[in-house]
């Protein structure tokens, strides 16, 4: 699923490429992956908006319309959202400008948003998990997608006494806290176990458990590896793909995640790999021991 440093990148290419573009009509072949209000509701409501801002909270794209109006896309597991030109024949997605965005990728649009410059905004999902609702901004900002989420680790507001501040009574182990969206907003399995082993910080400790040193290196790794992330435009070792059909490049920069039984970069421990709560956990015994 794309965290912070993923959504972030391509909600930067959409504001160099959408903003100030009117939505001329829509097309899909899932109209489930809207999920409020009806299809031909959001049809029929979002013809002629204009968009006017895109931003992130958390893993949660964010499209401002004229009107006071908002549309929210989360991606989930698979979903892209993609910048190009198709067409429709026998309602299936073909590339009309051929080089621009892979095969692969147009085989898994589901929903298109043409707009008034002849470009198009496609999301690509191929599992169909991703979601997509719109209504008033007040409406959708009143959700619990968004209302329960807990603060954002790059802002300037978020400072090492208001991260510490989150573990003081909490009891589960750091890399599950890391990872609850109520908690801190935007980081997943990629990073919480980048973070991690950066910080030297075992990932079955629990997070009341840390000492102060141990929290401030955990701040700075934070920082560190989520703007490192966003530097190199996110990780692509699954589905994500930017607005352009391209890959990340944090691949090629990733400490621990993905490298079980490969030496540690520091003291050349084989990596390890547990389970927790069904996900992966990549960490050095040795480095990260408790």
């Amino acid at each position: 699923m794309p965290e912070l440093p993923e959504v972030q990148t391509v909600v930067d290419d959409l504001k160099k490429k959408i903003v100030g573009r009117r939505i001329l009509k829509i097309w899909s072949d899932t109209p489930k992956i809207v999920q409020r209000p009806n299809f031909k509701q959001f049809e029929e409501e979002i013809k002629n908006s204009k968009i006017e801002n895109i931003r992130r909270r958390a893993k949660n794209i964010l499209i401002d319309l004229n009107n006071n109006r908002l549309l929210l896309i989360h991606q989930k597991l698979t979903g892209h959202l993609l910048v190009g030109r198709w067409q429709i024949k026998n309602n299936q997605v073909q590339p009309r400008d051929k080089g621009i965005l892979g095969e692969k990728v147009n085989d898994y649009i589901h929903l298109i948003f043409y707009l008034d410059n002849g470009q198009m905004l496609a999301l690509s999902d191929l599992r169909k998990f991703a979601k997509v609702i719109f209504g008033s901004a007040q409406e959708i900002e009143s959700l619990p997608d968004l209302k329960n989420l807990g603060p954002e680790p790059l802002t300037k507001d978020f400072t090492l006494a208001k991260f510490s501040s989150l573990f003081q009574e909490e009891k589960r182990k750091i890399k599950q806290v890391l990872m609850d969206q109520n908690v801190i907003s935007g980081i997943g399995n990629i990073y919480s176990n980048e973070i991690l082993w950066a910080a030297k910080i075992c990932p079955f400790k629990s997070a009341f458990q840390l000492n102060p040193q141990e929290r401030k290196n955990l701040y700075l790794a934070l920082g560190k590896v989520l703007n490192q992330a966003l530097r190199f435009r996110g990780t692509s070792v699954d589905n994500y793909r930017d607005t352009a059909g391209q890959p990340g490049k944090y691949e090629q920069k990733l400490k621990v995640y993905r490298r079980e039984n490969q030496p540690c970069f520091r003291c050349q421990t084989l990596i390890k790999r547990a389970k927790m709560e069904g996900r992966s956990v990549y960490y050095c015994p040795k480095c990260q021991n408790k």
